[in-house]
């Protein structure tokens, strides 16, 4: 009995260039095969082995099966009929607002398709597409997409947030009137009966009193206030935990450059999840960061135009270098080889093979970080820790703009809220403590409309709490009778000094060691520093008392408390409040109240009292 190799399907029973024999025939003959394809060794091959070996396992032999499977793997029941099946896998595959504009963006990228944004169903194309792009991955033919890489992460903006909050305010809503509907009698309904907003009000107020990511803006200082508002969060709903975020969405990516910066972050078990947007980023519709780049044609900048913003996935494959690569300022032309950025790598190329170059030499930073001046000589961790204690320096009473600073010092105090600025040229009619009156020039076109001056009258802060008990307090630094012109800043105050951020003062220190004391940190001795006021701040804060109503009586505020001394009431008025302007000590009373109280246990000393004057 002669023996044969056993073979399976898709198996190679005959290599091309070889002549039939005898042997192949009784093979074919022993194992009774009907079929033999030609098989030719190409990558396509590839694609087709999965395919069939998909097509293999699939136990469906027919459109109407393969419905009724599908959904019962998606349900885990089987269907009544086929057309429940069908109209079933039709919404939740091909729903008309499955995608979304960002979801077609993303699939027109991924999948090199272009259809239109409008077009935000998933269509037959899509899913081949996805089938091909998986085999492609199976196949080692595509690269596994990296999901810290920021085009694969996207800012979801408060508006966004509060929409889905909203959304489940609505479908509540829904829910209630359906219930009431079948409940109460339809003749007799009206639309006050049906609809309650309070359900869709606490959903509002609960997401922004509740929710994690709702704070109350730290406004410390200027810097503080601008830093929270383009702080980035990887956590809250929706995101991640700080528990099981591990090392690499917590490391930084080479796609955060002038996106998100990779010095100021929290110290803490936040390092990493929370990040701060760069100087010159900016979040565009779809919620992706962009930054700015000027163009670079044939080793020349084009400084003419103006910069282009663009996305990390917009940027992959593009040849960039950095600001300092400019030979002559005045014709944008480049260094003959420069290293520049491809994706994750850095190779040095010619001048003329450059794509895009950067604005500005502190685009990599955050606005905390380009404060500090030197920034690429320091230390990382240094600087971390640098740019996160800026955000925590009180408003001085007399501050002082910095000698050394990186000129963004200016542009930051033109977002201080709290300083005004001249709109036009000018001249100040009088100047007090709350109020600065400017008599604007009117324009040639404004002569003509209007014979009268422009005259405004700009009120200014003063002794506001800020939500850290700091205090904003504008002064005037304009005199009567002084000429202004257009974007002059007319006062000063909360950090700021010239129109400029200030949060300290200039001092000079001496380096030098102290019997260890300041090992690793730094003390500072000086009697002028106390005596002069220069790290003096003011701090407000509030104290509110309640008067209730007892069992045994009502409290009351009053001047006359037991067992107070006669000299500290001289600074309460007749209701027992501490009277406005007077200068309180540790251990004044500020408020007077007393509360009716049962007679409790007599103390040792009445009990003697009470014995001996019985005894005699």
């Amino acid at each position: 009995k002669t023996s044969y190799k056993k073979f399976e399907e898709n198996d190679i029973l005959l290599e091309r260039n070889i002549k039939l024999k005898k042997y192949h025939i009784d093979i074919i003959l022993y194992y009774k095969i009907k079929v033999i394809s030609l098989y030719k060794k190409n990558e396509n091959n590839l694609y087709y082995s999965i395919i069939h070996n998909t097509l293999k396992k699939d136990p469906t032999n027919s459109q109407k099966e393969a419905n009724i499977y599908i959904y019962k793997e998606l349900k885990d029941s089987f269907p009544k009929n086929d057309k429940k099946a069908k109209l079933f896998i039709n919404k939740f595959f091909f729903y008309e607002t499955h995608l979304g504009e960002v979801g077609r963006y993303k699939l027109n990228k991924t999948l090199k398709l272009d259809f239109p944004l409008k077009d935000q169903i998933l269509n037959i194309e899509d899913i081949i597409s996805i089938i091909e792009n998986l085999i492609a991955l199976c196949n080692n033919k595509k690269e596994v997409d990296d999901i810290d890489h920021l085009a694969n992460r996207r800012v979801k903006t408060v508006g966004e947030q509060l929409y889905t909050q909203y959304t489940i305010g609505i479908a509540r809503v829904s829910r209630i009137i359906k219930e009431r509907i079948n409940v109460k009698d339809n003749e007799t309904l009206t639309p006050i009966e049906l609809i309650n907003s309070k359900t869709l009000t606490s959903v509002i107020n609960s997401f922004f009193g509740t929710d994690e990511l709702s704070q109350f803006m730290d406004q410390t200082n200027p810097l503080a206030e601008i830093t929270h508002k383009r702080r980035i969060s990887s956590l809250g709903p929706g995101g991640l935990s700080r528990e099981r975020a591990g090392f690499e969405i917590r490391d930084v990516n080479y796609s955060h450059y002038g996106r998100l910066c990779p010095i100021e972050t929290p110290e803490g078990p936040n390092i990493g999840l929370i990040s701060s947007l760069c100087v010159f980023a900016k979040i565009n519709s779809m919620g992706f960061i962009e930054t700015p780049y000027f163009k670079v044609k044939k080793g020349k900048v084009v400084i003419n135009e103006a910069p282009i913003y663009i996305s990390s996935d917009q940027e992959y494959g593009k040849l960039i270098t950095q600001a300092n690569a400019i030979l002559n300022y005045k014709t944008g032309v480049l260094k003959n080889n420069i290293i520049v950025r491809v994706n994750a790598d850095f190779p040095m190329v010619n001048y003329k093979k450059i794509n895009y170059i950067d604005v500005s030499t502190n685009q990599i930073a955050s606005i905390s970080a380009s404060l500090i001046p030197f920034l690429e000589h320091d230390d990382a961790n240094r600087a971390l820790m640098g740019s996160n204690m800026m955000r925590q320096s009180v408003p001085l009473l007399n501050p002082k703009a910095p000698i050394v600073g990186t000129g963004l010092e200016k542009h930051l105090a033109q977002y201080v809220n709290a300083l005004i600025y001249a709109e036009g040229d000018g001249i100040v009619e009088s100047v007090d403590a709350n109020n600065i009156k400017v008599k604007y020039f009117n324009s040639e076109k404004e002569k003509l409309l209007s014979f009268e001056k422009r005259i405004k009258t700009y009120k200014l802060i003063k002794f506001r709490k800020t939500n850290q008990n700091t205090c904003i307090n504008i002064r005037p630094i304009v005199k009567k009778g002084m000429y202004v012109t257009k974007g002059q800043v007319l006062c000063e105050g909360f950090a700021t000094k010239n129109g400029k951020l200030a949060l300290g003062r200039n001092i000079k220190v001496a380096f030098m060691p102290f019997k260890g004391y300041n090992f690793e940190d730094a003390i500072v001795i000086s009697e002028k520093v106390v005596r002069e006021d220069w790290f003096t701040s003011i701090h407000i804060d509030e104290y509110s008392l309640e008067v209730r109503d007892t069992k045994l009586g009502m409290e009351e505020f009053t001047f006359d408390i037991p067992n107070f001394n006669e000299e500290n009431k001289k600074k309460l008025d007749k209701y027992g409040i501490i009277k406005i302007g007077s200068e309180v000590k540790p251990g004044d009373v500020l408020i007077g109240r007393i509360t009716p109280k049962k007679e409790g246990y007599p103390s040792s000393e009445e009990n003697f009292l009470k014995q001996f004057l019985e005894r005699k």
